[in-house]
């Protein structure tokens, strides 16, 4: 019987979403404290449109396969892990090799995924839903009755900041193309077309005085026009870089957006960068402790992603060349066991 094979889609080269191919290997043998997932879902990130264009630090050399999150299954143990099963339902951040059927994840990183959850609802937790809740309660600090602009709210992320800000009660405000300003609406927040509005003037007349925090993923100008919107003790959290797309470089922002530090300001304002990734690595109990919690929303049906699409693996370029034209809200997500 010939052994099975790993298919995975890589990214071979910089460029658009054709540099991604198809490949087939063995399949990887988990080492000690390790443990071979195999993927049912994996999400499509901003992160990955940006590694493949040489704008994500810490990119690997290519060839690799991209993915920064997924669900999967409990395929084998590596020596000394005796907490997960075989069969196990469980979920990672990985940052790299979620395009894939199979991956090799530290046990410390996995996360257990309760019974019952359909995987590509689960796996839009695993980044975008984290992400959304530890900037508006970890990082922001937001209370109920605070007013908070998400920039990018059609998007993974954005969907998930505004449901997740409306179950805390916070007065919310959200920038989007016009045709998605009814998504924007249904999930609780005043939309804003920033294509034919200045955002920072249409602010100010929907909250006079400013908004206690802005979620800003777009970067470059961008951050000194969503620093103007706050008022005195607001916090601005930026978490990405979307203008390096068209600027072909990361943003080199306010020179006191320090990576998981935040800076108070002589005018009594807040910012900080924050990235999901670096905090998990530096507390893994938090990353573990928030998407458990998010998990439990999800079960008692608090919380439902706005899934994009679902698309088999072989169809990972279509799903980054609709990601990176911002044709779609919510999450992209393929899924792994399906050519």
């Amino acid at each position: 019987m010939p052994e099975q094979k790993n298919a995975r889609v890589v990214i071979t080269g910089l460029g658009g979403p054709e540099v991604l191919k198809w490949v087939e290997e063995y399949l990887p043998t988990p080492r000690a404290g390790e443990v071979c997932v195999r993927i049912l879902a994996a999400g499509v990130a901003f992160a990955d449109v940006l590694m493949r264009r040489g704008l994500y630090p810490g990119t690997p050399k290519f060839p690799f396969a991209p993915g920064y999150d997924i669900v999967g299954e409990v395929d084998a143990l590596g020596d000394g892990v005796s907490h997960f099963k075989i069969g196990q339902r469980v979920a990672a951040l990985t940052m790299i090799g979620g395009y894939s059927g199979y991956t090799v994840v530290p046990a410390s990183r996995l996360v257990p995924v309760p019974n019952g959850l359909d995987p590509a609802e689960a796996v839009s937790l695993v980044l975008n839903y984290v992400t959304a809740y530890q900037m508006l309660h970890r990082v922001a600090k937001l209370r109920e009755g605070q007013r908070v602009l998400i920039h990018a709210a059609a998007g993974g992320v954005g969907t998930a900041a505004l449901q997740l800000g409306e179950l805390a009660g916070f007065e919310m405000f959200g920038t989007a193309s016009k045709p998605k300003h009814a998504l924007v609406a249904s999930l609780g927040a005043t939309p804003i077309d920033y294509r034919s509005e200045n955002f920072v003037a249409r602010l100010r007349e929907l909250a006079p005085g400013g908004v206690d925090a802005v979620l800003d993923p777009i970067g470059g100008k961008n951050w000194w026009a969503s620093y103007g919107c706050l008022r005195k003790g607001g916090a601005l959290v930026c978490y990405g870089s979307q203008a390096a797309l068209s600027e072909g470089k990361l943003a080199a922002g306010f020179g006191f957006a320090t990576l998981g530090v935040v800076k108070i300001l002589p005018d009594g304002k807040r910012a900080s960068w924050y990235n999901v990734k670096s905090l998990s690595d530096t507390s893994p109990e938090m990353f573990r402790e928030d998407l458990t919690r998010l998990f439990d929303l999800l079960c008692q049906q608090k919380v439902r992603p706005v899934i994009a699409g679902r698309f088999p693996l072989r169809e990972a370029a279509r799903a980054n060349e609709l990601l990176e034209k911002a044709q779609v809200s919510g999450k992209l997500v393929l899924l792994c066991q399906e050519s």
